[in-house]
């Protein structure tokens, strides 16, 4: 294998007789460093506006829920929620209360979802989108700028918003007289409009815990789930991973379940995956097209090098040597492209994380200015493995037809 290298070597970087063979083959070599570049910063691209979602979701949702198996609520006590914070890794864990609710005015009314967070979270909410004013009172609520423009709502305006089975309830009272006093309509006011994310921004109320227990009609205690947070700098999937364990071995895992952010809204995060792995499919065919240009600069030169062939097989050297020199060289060739397209791809995307060199085309139609780039150490192995083993593959043709020519009688004669 050490004499293959070195042969492998001589026949790549030494000068040969015909410069259309160093055409094809700076070819080649430019085709693979363009190839693994471009898909590089397109899949980081795409990761960027990945973690832009993801981030965009979690001001409301968090990274994992702890959620009832059956049913709506579940009972939260005090020492279920220092059970969670003292778990290696988590950083909070509040309770929350999630439903659907009508909101009505005057003029219309709309199937919105209610969330009601602790006051802890509404802190931390405000702290994270930078906002100086609290998002709502105790008994007022906060309404996204779609919902609110849909809807013609408007601060400090006056609404009624209740739950669905409200209405459920109103018809048995008129056989259970006992039940009417549970039908009271809650009233409020809008006491600001926030813009968060689309789907926050078309559909959810937000307010206290206790104000949204009222308006879901949860007894005392009941919450929809807990929202769990990892602490600063801990992997969100060690995290959750530690949550799951901790799960396992408690004795409310037949009653609780741990659901994750992708989890909850997977159609928006598969469609994303499935865009970022087309992409990769459909950029690989750069790669490919420049590998398979490699092909025709290892036939060259295993033409060019036929005198040169008869003597290693005077030396003694058989069929699999004779390959594994062409193979070498094609894998050298794969190597050497997709290092340096790496290393200019991990430059574009350092650049543009720190600069934000190339901006958005509409900057007020974003959240942000520039395009987002987040780079994923399996994104850079996955794409300079394949680029590497399809330039090994295009080199068994040619690898072939050099052993053939090598051992071949036809280069007995030639030679002599």
């Amino acid at each position: 294998m050490k004499t293959a290298l070195w042969i492998a070597r001589r026949f790549s970087f030494a000068r040969k007789r015909f410069r259309v063979i160093n055409i094809i083959s700076a070819i080649s070599m430019v085709g693979i460093v363009l190839g693994v570049s471009t898909l590089l910063v397109v899949m980081s691209v795409l990761n960027g506006f990945q973690k832009l979602a993801r981030d965009l979701f979690i001001t409301i949702d968090s990274p994992a829920q702890l959620l009832p198996l059956e049913g709506r609520t579940l009972k939260v006590s005090d020492n279920l929620l220092q059970s969670l914070r003292a778990i290696d890794g988590v950083g909070s864990a509040e309770p929350f209360a999630e439903g659907e609710a009508i909101m009505a005015t005057r003029e219309k009314s709309e199937l919105v979802i209610v969330k009601g967070i602790s006051e802890t979270a509404h802190h931390r909410l405000m702290r994270q989108t930078h906002t100086p004013r609290p998002f709502f009172t105790p008994e007022a609520i906060a309404v996204g700028e779609l919902l609110a423009y849909r809807t013609s709502l408007y601060p400090f305006r006056e609404v009624k918003i209740f739950s669905p089975e409200l209405i459920s309830l109103g018809l048995e009272s008129l056989s259970e007289p006992y039940l009417i006093p549970m039908l009271a309509i809650p009233e409020t006011s809008v006491s600001s409009l926030f813009s968060l994310q689309k789907l926050f921004d078309d559909r959810y109320v937000l307010t206290s815990s206790l104000f949204a227990r009222k308006i879901l009609l949860m007894g005392q205690r009941e919450y929809s789930g807990i929202d769990i947070r990892g602490k600063e700098g801990v992997s969100g999937d060690a995290c959750i991973d530690n949550i799951r364990d901790w799960l396992a071995r408690s004795p409310l895992k037949t009653s609780l379940k741990v659901r994750t952010l992708e989890e909850k809204y997977n159609n928006i995060f598969a469609v994303m995956q499935l865009e970022k792995w087309v992409s990769f499919s459909v950029l690989m065919l750069i790669i490919l097209v420049a590998a398979l240009s490699l092909t025709g600069a290892l036939a060259m030169t295993a033409i060019d090098k036929q005198r040169e062939l008869f003597y290693l097989r005077c030396l003694g050297m058989e069929k699999p040597q004779f390959m594994a020199i062409f193979i070498i060289q094609g894998g050298m060739t794969g190597i050497a492209g997709t290092a340096a397209g790496t290393a200019i791809a991990w430059s574009l995307c350092t650049l543009q994380q720190l600069y934000g060199m190339v901006q958005l085309p509409s900057k007020s139609a974003f959240i942000i200015q520039a395009y987002p780039v987040n780079m994923q150490a399996g994104d850079f192995l996955t794409v300079s493995i394949t680029a590497i083993l399809l330039c090994l593959l295009v080199s068994l043709y040619p690898a072939r037809k050099a052993a053939l020519i090598a051992t071949s009688r036809s280069l007995d004669l030639k030679t002599n």
